[in-house]
């Protein structure tokens, strides 16, 4: 028996079984299906190839399983990219062709429940080991079915662990510790891969023992070391395109079940118009992420939300002037990921704007006396 009929007698079986298949499952029906047709080395190698395309993510597994490595890219069957915390780099990994990237991202898709087809030629979903899976099919794909896999890493670091590694350069643990004992409203900015997560799980993990911290996700990235975590997750369209929970219906719930700190995972869409009315109204303390290149550009990148979700743009700029404080920006560097500025909220006429209150680099800060106010209620 050829090992193409093998995998497609194997596949077949695979079918009728529901859920996703296990490696120790693919392994057994290859056996029962090869039979005593192949030798002990023929069966080995039969077992190996299907295993790689029927189970887990087939050839991209081992890289997946790679300590440090934070995504992996597939571009084409023979364009495979993955990252370790320092930039893309080639993998050495090769599929046969298209139609298998095509059948590994239509497989990792429907473990949980998503189409990937003409029909609907893209997904952007959480798997179940929480890695996040964006796939895109051809033709709106031109190069080829597209593949990234964004790798889930709960690793929880304290303040002193980032210190340790250079995140936290100079003064700025001391004012961001400052920050969270006095319950100020802040943003971790930065670009994709700059470590805004990490840095937020350890600042909540430095919040007081006592406080109920309620975190709206859309996967559970954060991590923090703290003794009272209550996690909301936002789900996905079924196959009928019902049944989704968004990010902002998670607030709105999380703002009923009491708690003492409002953490939105990654602010990016109408959950900013809830968040801001939140932190408006008793609700101190709350914080999350956002994609911004710079501090002073989060204004322009909140009144684009929130006008997005209809705010107009002075009522966008009341609200966060009244409701956040600070804005730490991270900068993904060859050295590591860094805290770059700290940046003060202040009101200027009907608009906010950030003005620089420390900077790792030393260059003037104009907020630097008012940054100091605030981590330290007043004292000198």
């Amino acid at each position: 028996m050829s090992a193409p009929a093998l995998l497609d007698r194997v596949r077949a079986r695979l079918a009728l079984q529901a859920g996703p298949p296990s490696r120790a499952v693919v392994a057994a029906l290859v056996r029962e299906e090869a039979g005593g047709l192949l030798g002990d080395a023929d069966v080995l190698l039969a077992v190996r190839h299907a295993v790689d395309e029927l189970a887990g993510a087939g050839p991209l597994e081992p890289l997946l399983r790679t300590p440090g490595v934070t995504d992996v890219l597939v571009n084409g069957p023979d364009q495979v990219w993955v990252d370790r915390g320092s930039g893309l780099e080639p993998a050495e990994v090769r599929f046969p062709d298209d139609d298998a990237v095509r059948r590994l991202a239509v497989r990792l898709a429907a473990t949980v429940g998503r189409r990937l087809d003409d029909a609907s030629p893209w997904v952007d979903v959480g798997l179940g080991d929480g890695t996040r899976l964006h796939a895109v099919l051809p033709p709106v794909s031109g190069s080829g079915t597209c593949l990234s896999l964004r790798v889930l890493r709960r690793t929880a670091h304290s303040l002193d662990d980032l210190a340790t590694l250079g995140t936290l350069p100079g003064g700025s643990e001391e004012l961001l510790r400052g920050a969270v004992a006095r319950r100020l409203a802040f943003l971790v900015t930065g670009g994709t891969g700059s470590g805004k997560t990490t840095l937020l799980s350890a600042l909540l993990g430095a919040a007081d023992p006592a406080d109920r911290l309620v975190l709206c996700e859309d996967a559970p990235e954060l991590a923090p070391a703290h003794p009272h975590v209550v996690r909301l997750l936002t789900r996905p369209p079924n196959v009928e395109g019902v049944g989704a929970v968004t990010l902002r219906d998670l607030v709105r719930q999380a703002l009923r079940m009491r708690p003492d700190r409002l953490v939105v995972g990654e602010v990016r869409g109408a959950e900013v118009v809830d968040l801001l009315a939140a932190l408006n109204t008793g609700h101190d303390g709350g914080c999350g992420t956002l994609h911004a290149n710079r501090p002073a550009e989060v204004p322009a990148r909140l009144e684009a939300l929130g006008v997005a979700a209809g705010l107009d743009r002075a009522a966008v700029h009341s609200q966060a002037a009244a409701a956040l404080a600070l804005v730490v920006q991270l900068r993904r560097t060859a050295g590591g990921r860094r805290v770059t500025e700290i940046g003060v909220v202040r009101r200027s006429a009907d608009r906010f704007r950030v003005e620089a209150g420390w900077r790792a680099d030393g260059r003037d800060c104009p907020a630097a006396g008012r940054l100091r106010e605030l981590v330290t209620g007043g004292a000198p």
